[in-house]
């Protein structure tokens, strides 16, 4: 346990769960998309559907997802702000079987026309955990330097992602591969130690049969 297990983020009010973790959720789907979204639309499940309005939910997701910190000052203002900046989004609820009472389900799309879906909770102190990722199961939390993998059901693809990572000296504490159907779609996620520089991103981008490298270094924007 750390000091922010018992004092909590830094952050602008009112929870750290509906508010703080809810900013970071905006911001984990703004890098996993690689960029501010045009469009947005917000289900919010559970808890954050019943009580987030008055915890400002919904604002601090928009905020999160034009890159603002739990602690920014303009995140009561995100909607607006949001406007001016020419993004389109709406909020509703939905309902979620076995999931996490703070949830939300975000489908976003960027100027260029790609779309994503992630599913992501807050389970409190500011923490999430991303638990969909385009209808695959997923779980990361963005914490440590990640690498989200996205290829085709394929024999030899394990393999040949995590060595690109342990060729460049890089320790990978937790892998996780989840696919759509045998030789459908496929999603891997490798969790590491140390920071991971662009170099992997373009190696793995070379491999035939992959489709999209995404990765996360805490502090640091996708690229």
């Amino acid at each position: 346990m750390n000091i922010f297990d018992i004092l909590g983020p830094v952050m602008v009010g009112p929870s750290s769960s509906h508010t703080a973790g809810a900013v970071r959720i905006g911001q984990i789907t703004r890098r996993l998309l690689g960029g501010e979204p045009s469009r947005a639309r917000i289900l919010l499940a559970g808890s954050f559907a019943s009580t987030g309005e008055g915890h400002g939910t919904p604002r601090a997701i928009v905020a999160g997802l034009m890159g603002m910190d739990p602690d920014d000052s303009r995140i009561p203002y995100s909607f607006e702000l949001a406007r001016e900046r020419g993004m389109e989004f709406e909020i509703g609820e939905t309902v979620l079987r076995d999931a996490h009472p703070n949830s939300a389900i975000i489908t976003v799309a960027s100027p260029e026309g790609e779309r994503m879906e992630l599913g992501a909770c807050s389970p409190g102190g500011g923490r999430i955990r991303v638990f969909e990722l385009d209808g695959l199961s997923v779980s990361f939390s963005g914490e440590a330097p990640t690498l989200i993998v996205r290829c085709g059901d394929q024999p030899g693809y394990v393999s040949r992602v995590t060595g690109c990572v342990a060729a460049r000296g890089i320790n990978m504490s937790k892998l996780r591969v989840e696919r759509e159907e045998r030789g459908g779609r496929a999603i891997m996620v490798i969790e590491c130690d140390q920071r991971i520089p662009y170099s992997v991103k373009v190696a793995i981008t070379a491999i035939e049969g992959v489709h999209k490298v995404t990765r996360l270094n805490p502090g640091e924007e996708s690229k």
